[in-house]
């Protein structure tokens, strides 16, 4: 497996080392409820440095970007973040991303560490000849930390006034603990929160430093496990569960960040088809009414018809209830009214409920 800078750290926290797509990482360390209520009213440490970082540079990069992603990046500002997605021709989905725009020819670009090696080909394989494109992945580390004490904690840390970072958008050199970074405010947790790339050699040293400043204040390393749990009760997608080669942007509910009228892009003249149809799926939220766990990829039913397949399901610690995400036939189920979830060959009874499960708690 592959190891992240911070492997030994982890080792040292007692974090429970687990393969996550080849990647050594950390799924708990005191426990995933623990580690997602301490994320929810203090704030919690990541380390995502499996994440993939990607550089797109030269004349031509605000015009080739616009082309790539279903976002409207010409209305970007210099250090503004845009999330997006990449399309295959039929509109099934390369990956989510997030696109920092330094200025009109020079764009950095955060993929999802499984499809990182994937993206690059695909960027590469579509950009034009004279577009310096770069898989960045091996250089950096990138730390996340999340919660409403997120900004106190970092502050201590570095004299840039971190106000100043309104949300999704980035500073693209200050000092952290004295080291260079990137810091950006986008979050994947749904609470506020602060991103750092650093060089991989400094990743060690920035980690201890942040452990120390919140040590006052509630900071905890959060694991994969509580990760997950956050970012699925705040109604964000991840690739392979609400997104994927089979599932568009637009059956995933996601149609706000697909620019139909922005002009053409990959994969625009198929979702714009796949509009004018009507959306043959939709991505809703569930309870479990019947005791069980919705787990992905459990089948679900309607009146013993297989409607569709639960994409991602937990016990949401904030919630205290057992809940998921399905992708279903849509116009089947209204809010309010049941479905079956099958578990191990049993229908369990469920009914849909609103999404977001949480109400995300943003700085604007």
């Amino acid at each position: 497996m592959k190891k992240t800078p911070l492997f030994e750290k982890h080792e040292q926290l007692g974090g429970k080392i687990v393969d996550f797509g080849g990647w050594a990482l950390p799924v708990q360390y005191s426990g995933i409820i623990q580690e997602h209520e301490a994320v929810r009213n203090a704030a919690g440490l990541f380390d995502v440095s499996h994440m993939g970082e990607i550089e797109v540079k030269g004349e031509g990069a605000l015009a080739f970007m616009q082309n790539l992603v279903t976002g409207n990046v010409a209305k970007l500002n210099d250090k503004q973040v845009l999330y997006c997605l990449m399309c295959y021709e039929d509109g099934g989905v390369v990956d989510d991303l997030l696109v920092y725009r330094h200025n009109a020819e020079h764009f950095f670009l955060v993929v999802n560490a499984s499809n990182s090696d994937k993206d690059f080909e695909w960027i590469k394989g579509h950009a034009p000849t004279d577009l310096h494109v770069e898989n960045l992945s091996a250089d950096y580390a990138q730390l996340a930390i999340q919660g409403p004490l997120a900004q106190t904690i970092l502050q201590e840390l570095t004299c840039f006034p971190l106000d100043e970072i309104s949300f999704f958008h980035f500073e693209p050199q200050i000092q952290v603990a004295k080291v260079p970074a990137l810091v950006s405010r986008t979050g994947y947790t749904g609470e506020d929160g602060f991103e750092i790339y650093l060089a991989a050699a400094d990743a060690p040293a920035v980690w201890d430093a942040l452990l120390a400043a919140g040590a006052t204040h509630g900071l905890v390393p959060v694991g994969l496990g509580a990760r997950d749990t956050l970012r699925f009760e705040a109604n964000l997608p991840l690739y392979g569960h609400e997104i994927s080669r089979e599932i568009t942007p637009l059956e995933a509910g996601l149609s706000f960040f697909v620019k139909l009228k922005k002009g053409d892009f990959i994969g625009r003249e198929a979702l714009q088809a796949q509009k004018d149809a009507g959306i043959p799926r939709e991505l809703v939220g569930f309870t479990m009414i019947d005791r069980g766990v919705p787990r992905g990829d459990y089948q679900v039913a309607l009146q013993g018809e297989i409607i569709g397949h639960v994409t991602s399901g937990s016990y949401a610690p904030t919630l205290k209830e057992n809940v998921g995400l399905a992708l279903i036939t849509r116009g089947l189920v209204k809010e309010g009214e049941e479905l079956s979830i099958m578990v191990r060959g049993k229908a369990l009874a469920a009914k849909r409920i609103p999404l977001p499960f949480y109400q995300k708690r943003y700085k604007k």
